[in-house]
């Protein structure tokens, strides 16, 4: 066989290798979500206006099953806009209704609640010993199955005493409380209540996928759980700031007061 022929039948198998690698590349390669905006709240009231009420609404009392030692109250002391694009929740070192502490819990329970998708916040975090800032979803049946079954994922919790680390977790059947599933994200030469972050979950029917900046650093599926998987119905959005509770102990005389998380906006995405 002379050269021509050989370079020929050399360039038809490149030819046919390429297409066929190409095809099984385009089918390994996983489909990515198409995020449409469906919900979002970017807190453009006033200065010390209560959140947005067709939006949002309080938790009011104390200890919620965490040994908390604030009261979580509905005023603007505790939740309210700053006139420039943001909500704040402040902890606050006061009597009120017996406690040592104020602090804020909003919630869109009732108002909006969403079955897959990724929920976002962009957010600047309290610090000090005993604080313990959290943007977390809690499945909407609770009412009707209580929790854990219901399912709980948590987006951001921070230690107020690890003010560089921030925590992702799940709560649910066979997985809760000292056994949920967790993992870390920490940020290196830097703090998470020095300037904003966005904290979110991109949420499937078999994975949660957490992000920081939109990196990727823990992934949850079926197979991960010791029990059911109950992460397939309509979850709702809490904003919070707690004062102690044992996942954070106490505050301490390093703990500085008022505490603030700023939240820049929160938005919601459906895979369209």
């Amino acid at each position: 066989m002379d050269n021509k022929r050989i370079i020929f039948f050399a360039c038809i198998c490149l030819l046919f290798s390429g297409l066929f690698f190409g095809a099984c590349n385009e089918e390994d390669t996983p489909e990515q979500p198409n995020w449409q905006l469906v919900w979002q709240d970017e807190f453009d009231g006033a200065a010390g206006e209560l959140p947005d009420a067709s939006k949002w609404s309080f938790d009011i009392g104390t200890d919620w099953g965490n040994q908390q030692l604030e009261y979580d109250t509905d005023r603007p002391e505790n939740a309210s806009t700053d006139g420039n694009g943001n909500l704040v929740i402040t902890a606050r070192e006061e009597n009120f209704a017996g406690r040592a502490y104020t602090s804020a819990r909003i919630k869109t329970q009732g108002k909006f609640e969403q079955t897959y998708g990724r929920f976002e916040a962009r957010l600047k975090t309290p610090f000090g010993p005993g604080l313990w800032p959290a943007f977390w979803l809690l499945g909407a049946n609770i009412d009707e199955v209580s929790w854990p079954q219901c399912g709980e994922i948590d987006i951001m919790e921070l230690r107020g005493q690890e003010p560089s680390i921030i925590h992702g977790s799940l709560h649910g059947p066979g997985n809760f409380g000292g056994d949920a599933l967790t993992a870390s994200y920490s940020l290196t030469n830097d703090r998470f209540d020095s300037d904003f972050h966005i904290f979110a979950v991109e949420w499937g029917e078999d994975y949660i996928n957490y992000l920081v900046d939109d990196e990727v650093y823990y992934t949850i599926t079926p197979d991960d759980l010791n029990g059911e998987w109950v992460f397939d119905h309509d979850f709702f959005i809490i904003l919070n700031v707690a004062v102690g509770g044992n996942y954070v102990g106490f505050p301490s005389p390093q703990t500085p007061f008022p505490q603030t998380m700023t939240v820049d906006y929160v938005r919601v995405y459906k895979d369209m």
